[in-house]
């Protein structure tokens, strides 16, 4: 089969990403500029100016990725964009940078779903996971149970009924006056935190059979936490150190539990852990040593494929192509909400 040379484009939330993939040598460059900075004085993504940037920085990038790796825009065989889930503002700029792209040089836009890509990074560094496999996506905005039969085949088998794990970690974060994003600044404050100090709710681990999660009620029980030891004058470094400690021990251990739970319920013999909170240690380790007594595999990306990159995207795109799937008619269509067992739903619309 002919090598194919595939531009992956992400702009779902808050990184600009680019990527080249070919389908026979594998991932052959990427790059990923963060808006951390950007957004970190407001507490959050701003959706208009996470726009705004990508507007500003994507085409600089496909330009230095294609002069960093030899390559012309003409060795292009198509070009993968995030089509959704994400930002409305933010994938449009995506789209029409990648549909006209394509549509100017004649070759194929293959539309990506954002979560999809997440549950297949893992691929970009090995061949193969034994399906069916259990997927864990959890992210920002995103926190899922997934049975994955083959390469497009998913059911959603648990998901959270309110906040997402990387929202609940950016909430308590922003409650213990930490920066954005969250996750990583809970994890660092959390290392210096003595356990047992605090406890807080599992929700949903009571009913052994619910596979769904539940965060915001995590997030409400800190939130009094903080106000109680605030008006006592008890709110110290140290006691937000063991707050923290608390906080994601609990995430943690809810992820964990609702994923031991479906491959006790489903008899797999493989686990990916993706998403932006798959690269928090304590939850690498925990998992790791809970699927090594059942000999269970579980796989997770390098760091730098967990947050949002292109990589996974191009990907993804390769797979997608080489199914003969693809955007026909250069439609400038994104789905902010789109649900991970609905892909072929929307994506048979391009055609």
């Amino acid at each position: 089969m002919t090598s194919l040379l595939i531009l992956g484009i992400e702009t779902s939330c808050d990184e600009t990403a680019t990527a080249l993939y070919d389908s026979e040598k594998g991932l052959i460059g990427h790059k990923v500029f963060s808006q951390i900075d950007l957004h970190n004085q407001y507490g959050g993504v701003v959706p208009e100016l996470a726009s705004r940037d990508h507007i500003k920085k994507l085409l600089p990038m496909v330009d230095h990725l294609l002069n960093d790796t030899g390559k012309t825009i003409n060795d292009l065989d198509a070009i993968a964009y995030t089509a959704g889930p994400g930002l409305s503002g933010a994938l449009l700029v995506g789209s029409v940078m990648a549909n006209g792209l394509a549509f100017s040089l004649g070759i194929p836009s293959v539309p990506i779903h954002h979560m999809e890509a997440h549950l297949l990074a893992p691929l970009l560094e090995q061949d193969s996971a034994k399906m069916p496999f259990i997927a864990l996506l959890v992210s920002g905005g995103h926190t899922l149970l997934i049975r994955v039969e083959s390469k497009g085949d998913y059911k959603i088998i648990g998901q959270t009924l309110d906040d997402a794990a990387g929202e609940a970690f950016d909430k308590g974060a922003k409650l213990l006056g930490l920066a954005y994003p969250g996750g990583p600044e809970i994890s660092r404050l959390a290392e210096s935190g003595i356990e047992g100090a605090f406890t807080f709710p599992r929700p949903l681990l009571k009913d052994k059979k619910n596979l769904d999660f539940s965060f915001s009620g995590l997030k409400t029980s800190l939130m009094y936490r903080v106000k109680q030891l605030k008006l006592d004058e008890l709110f110290t470094d140290q006691c937000r150190a063991d707050l923290a400690f608390a906080y994601e021990e609990a995430i943690v251990d809810s992820l964990v539990e609702k994923t031991h739970r479906a491959v006790n319920k489903i008899n797999v013999d493989s686990v990916i852990i993706a998403g932006g909170v798959g690269a928090n240690k304590k939850l690498r380790s925990k998992m790791s040593k809970t699927f090594r007594k059942k000999n269970v595999e579980v796989i997770f990306p390098s760091l730098e494929f967990c947050t949002d990159n292109a990589a996974m995207i191009a990907l993804t795109g390769s797979y997608r192509f080489q199914q003969g799937i693809h955007n026909e008619n250069y439609q400038i269509t994104v789905h902010p909400r789109w649900s991970i067992d609905k892909i072929y739903e929307e994506i048979n619309a391009y055609g």
